[in-house]
């Protein structure tokens, strides 16, 4: 497979469409740990939260349970079409949207009370990362709260093959999650 510098958001929604269809909801259950989150977003009066890369919908339909106002976007039509149909049969409701977390979000400033974004940030090169993060500061209320995870590290051993064609970005050429952008962990702090 030739790779082309720098895949378009095109491709990358084309990409995670086909992995929804394939897969549908995945992965269905929460992220572990996320039930301390809600713990403190309650602590912390949270009642407005972002899932910024919402997927299939796991995180919105937890915190949908939990009594949160909750929105959710993601470059998958697929993965946003899965996420209503699961809050349709759960009669809950949520506010989601189709769009890039690394363009400018579609929401106002200082609009939640929280964000989350689990396994997904990374997912870029580190100038769009970067813009991202900004994105969160800019519709985040003063002291929001923020939950962020990344993929953990891989062994050596246990590494899909995969190439690596910008600073510190590469893209697996085999697994789930072939050809998708992902950022690599720094050698130095940026």
């Amino acid at each position: 497979m030739r790779l082309r510098k720098r895949n378009s958001e095109e491709d990358t929604m084309k990409q995670w469409d086909e992995i929804y269809k394939q897969y549908g909801k995945f992965p269905v259950n929460p992220q572990e740990g996320i039930e301390k989150v809600v713990q403190i977003f309650k602590e912390h009066n949270v009642k407005r939260v972002l899932d910024l890369g919402c997927g299939s919908g796991r995180h919105i339909i937890y915190l949908a349970e939990r009594g949160f106002e909750v929105y959710g976007i993601d470059i998958a039509e697929m993965g946003i079409k899965i996420t209503k149909d699961w809050l349709d049969e759960k009669n809950l409701k949520a506010d989601l949207k189709i769009g890039s977390i690394y363009e400018t979000l579609p929401y106002e400033d200082k609009f939640f009370d929280a964000v989350i974004s689990i396994r997904v940030i990374y997912h870029a090169r580190i100038e769009d990362i970067r813009k991202a993060i900004k994105e969160i500061e800019r519709v985040l209320k003063p002291r929001g709260l923020v939950f962020v995870t990344v993929r953990k590290r891989v062994p050596k051993t246990k590494r899909l093959k995969f190439s690596t064609f910008d600073a510190r970005t590469y893209v697996p050429l085999e697994g789930d999650e072939l050809s998708l952008i992902h950022i690599s962990e720094p050698t130095r702090p940026y």
